[in-house]
């Protein structure tokens, strides 16, 4: 009985179909409220892994100034992830204080994320994954960014070295 319930179980979990699109996911922002992807339909996003101890850190600041110019034409959605380095050390709520104080940050920010390995955000899982002119596969550090046209299709994937206001990223706003 109990073979027969493992192996049903198993029948429901693996006929559950992949998500197909973006707009098939939610996160929980900073203050535990649910957003789903869908809400965006019609905008571009700006998807980044972000960090507080990292070189790139000082892109928060850009991250705001791209929000604040170009705001109505894309949503700027920052994921905290502590995946590279321990560079993200801090609780949701130091994080939060963190990006406020230092960089005025007024974007959304979801709850601390893993953004590789076995604990990898389905999110994650899926962007890295969608075909793109640029590359897949793992994230390699803090601050890629994936851009999100506004039918919710992987048009470009950046390496954490583009900053958010680069034309590379501007140009297609």
């Amino acid at each position: 009985m109990i073979l027969m319930t493992l192996m049903m179980c198993m029948s429901i979990i693996s006929s559950t179909p992949p998500a197909a699109s973006i707009y098939d996911y939610s996160f929980k922002d900073m203050e535990g409220n649910v957003i789903k992807l869908s809400d965006y339909k019609g905008k571009k996003l700006l998807i980044v892994n972000t960090a507080s101890k990292c070189g790139f850190t000082k892109q928060y600041k850009d991250l705001e100034a791209l929000h604040e110019q170009y705001g109505d034409k894309v949503v700027v959605i920052g994921f905290p992830a502590n995946n590279f380095g321990g560079q993200e050390p801090g609780s949701n709520e130091e994080i939060q204080e963190f990006c406020e104080k230092n960089f005025g940050v007024t974007f959304t920010l979801s709850e601390k994320v893993e953004v590789k390995g076995d604990e990898i955000n389905p999110l994650f899982k899926f962007l890295t994954t969608q075909d793109n002119p640029d590359f897949k596969g793992d994230i390699k550090w803090n601050f890629e960014k994936f851009l999100i046209d506004e039918h919710g299709k992987l048009i470009h994937r950046y390496r954490s070295a583009v900053t958010p206001m680069d034309k590379a990223i501007t140009a297609h706003l």
